[in-house]
């Protein structure tokens, strides 16, 4: 994309229409990042117990078993987990908003005050300074709403902790149910199994660090590699000791 096609695509997205959309956007929760993270977790763990029980030479069934065992209890332990931080963190605002409530009923004129600085922080000053401290304060919710994000570096709203932790469980029973398939074919013997586990979670891996990259805005090959390096790691880390463990105790 040219400099001239650049500068046409940032006046589109900068029409009036256009950051309306954007504005009320922000104020509704995605739970797409909670899908990726507990996509990741999903494939980088299931693989790697794969990896691990290939590599200590179990059969299919016991690889079956570990795998299937390790999706449902590692997938419920991260969406609970997701659901206790974001259920901890929206305790955290409403408690941050109860106080700030209790504060302006009790020292307005401070409160006010604090207003006042911190848009004078920005540069403002004179009388825009005070119609800005007016109009805030004549809204006791846009008020609190105010000091939440400006003092205290808070979201408004946090997202539900419901359903960041079913987002977190069901991406993780998903996508982590991926490399377990090829066991679950008939007629293919366990090396043949890993192999194509092993490729279909490959792939696997580097579509959801494109994902990933989406989501945080970074480079999305970048992404890519990274998370399929970090998994690729993680799986071949899991074989090794596990054929390790394999010969130290003699089995066959």
């Amino acid at each position: 994309m040219n400099t001239s096609e650049q500068r046409e695509r940032l006046e589109d997205e900068h029409q009036p229409k256009e950051i309306e959309e954007r504005l009320d956007g922000r104020k509704s929760q995605s739970y797409f990042r909670d899908a990726i993270l507990g996509g990741i977790d999903g494939a980088i763990t299931t693989f790697a117990v794969v990896a691990g029980g290939v590599g200590g030479g179990f059969s299919s069934v016991v690889v079956i078993v570990l795998g299937g065992a390790s999706l449902l209890a590692d997938g419920f332990i991260m969406g609970v987990s997701n659901y206790l931080g974001t259920k901890s963190e929206g305790d955290r605002i409403e408690q941050a908003r109860r106080e700030e409530r209790h504060h302006i009923r009790h020292i307005p004129d401070g409160e006010r005050d604090e207003i006042r600085r911190i848009f004078a922080r920005k540069g403002f000053s004179g009388e825009i300074l005070e119609e800005i401290v007016a109009t805030i304060t004549e809204e006791p919710e846009l008020w609190v709403d105010t000091m939440i994000t400006e003092e205290l570096g808070l979201q408004v709203k946090g997202p539900n902790p419901l359903r960041a932790g079913v987002a977190t469980f069901l991406a993780f029973l998903v996508v982590g149910l991926i490399p377990l398939i090829p066991f679950l074919l008939p007629k293919l013997d366990i090396n043949q199994a890993f192999t194509i586990s092993a490729i279909v979670t490959a792939i696997e891996f580097f579509v959801i660090g494109i994902a990933k990259g989406v989501v945080s805005n970074t480079a999305i090959f970048r992404s890519g590699i990274e998370t399929l390096l970090t998994g690729g790691g993680a799986a071949v880390l899991a074989y090794l000791v596990g054929s390790w463990l394999r010969q130290a105790f003699g089995v066959k």
